[in-house]
């Protein structure tokens, strides 16, 4: 970040790319550095509503099933969805384990604080992918009670597809617990990459199940995050060539189908504001997205630091030298 004629902070970025056949074909910094898949992971866990067959028993749409691979923003329009998945269903809300927390999107926000009400269950980020695990367990004749532990079927079904698409060992990934209460995993980068690049591999070949949470998440962009968001933009900005999704703790992947790649990035310091910059930067240096699409994005690329009086004082800048994989 330079304020003025100083670089004031630096965030360290790691990225790994690697094909589908598993062959690592750039890196920053360390690709094998092992950190949590977080919210990247999510088109991962949504996988089992379209090959379980739970898509098509429950009649999700498209832009249901966007909602439930997104972080999204907390407006009307993803509070709508959530509700829909859970209508159709047959499930409550409350049944929902993740906890409230205020909207992203700031007018609703402030909508909600206008109106003395407080933000519910359906405003967390998360209550897309929470909403497909409960049509997921409700489908499968599961509990419902529990479905976020890490021994109930819905958790286990997310974790066989997470190992089936990283390469790694079941025994060999790291198991927390995500912000909204249900498991997530650790594992090295490069094992993220992977799984993004075998996704866009399956996706381009037209297997039915990745082929579908891709074209969900590129049609209806602005149901993974939201208006003025990195996912979001990136997704319109290319018009479908890549998919891409956030994770907590500076983690973003990105899956490129015509290529057949898959990139993984961690800023090392968790630095939310680093990511947009970082990965915009890793895309145009490996010519995978247009001066022109990055010039669309320039406002994520070269973000402004504003202080308290809304004025410039400082800007974030890439500065990403990635190099051949054998280097």
């Amino acid at each position: 970040m330079v304020r003025g004629s100083v670089v004031e902070s630096r965030h360290r970025v790691h990225v790994a790319v690697l094909d589908a056949g598993g062959q690592l074909r750039a890196a920053a910094g360390d690709p094998d550095v092992v950190t949590f898949f977080r919210s990247a992971a999510k088109p991962l866990q949504a996988l089992p509503l379209v090959e379980d067959g739970v898509a098509d028993l429950f009649e999700l749409t498209d832009a249901e099933l966007a909602l439930c691979c997104g972080s999204h923003s907390g407006t009307p329009r993803h509070v709508h969805a959530a509700e829909q998945i859970l209508q159709k269903a047959g499930v409550s809300s409350d049944a929902l384990v993740c906890g409230p927390h205020p909207p992203f999107d700031h007018l609703t926000q402030q909508s909600l604080v206008e109106e003395g009400l407080e933000p519910g269950r359906l405003h967390n980020n998360c209550s897309g992918k929470h909403a497909g695990m409960l049509a997921l367990a409700r489908a499968h004749g599961w509990s419902e009670a529990d479905y976020q532990e890490a021994w109930h079927p819905v958790q286990g079904r997310a974790l066989a597809e997470v190992v089936r698409w990283t390469g790694i060992l079941e025994e060999a990934v790291a198991l927390g617990v995500d912000g909204c209460g249900v498991a997530c995993f650790g594992m090295p980068l490069r094992n993220m990459a992977l799984a993004y690049a075998r996704f866009a591999s399956a996706a381009r070949q037209g297997d039915t199940g990745p082929a579908q949470i891709v074209t969900a998440m590129t049609s209806y962009p602005e149901m993974v995050a939201g208006d003025g968001r990195i996912c979001t933009e990136l997704m319109r900005s290319t018009e479908g060539r890549v998919f891409a999704k956030v994770g907590a703790e500076g983690v973003y992947c990105v899956g490129v189908p015509g290529a057949e790649l898959g990139i993984a990035l961690k800023i090392e310091d968790g630095s939310a504001r680093a990511v947009a910059p970082a990965i915009l930067g890793v895309l145009r240096t490996l010519d995978l997205i247009s001066e022109d699409d990055f010039g669309a994005l320039h406002a994520h690329a070269y973000p402004d630091l504003l202080n308290t009086r809304g004025q410039p004082v400082g800007q974030l800048r890439p500065r990403i030298t990635m190099h051949a994989a054998d280097a």
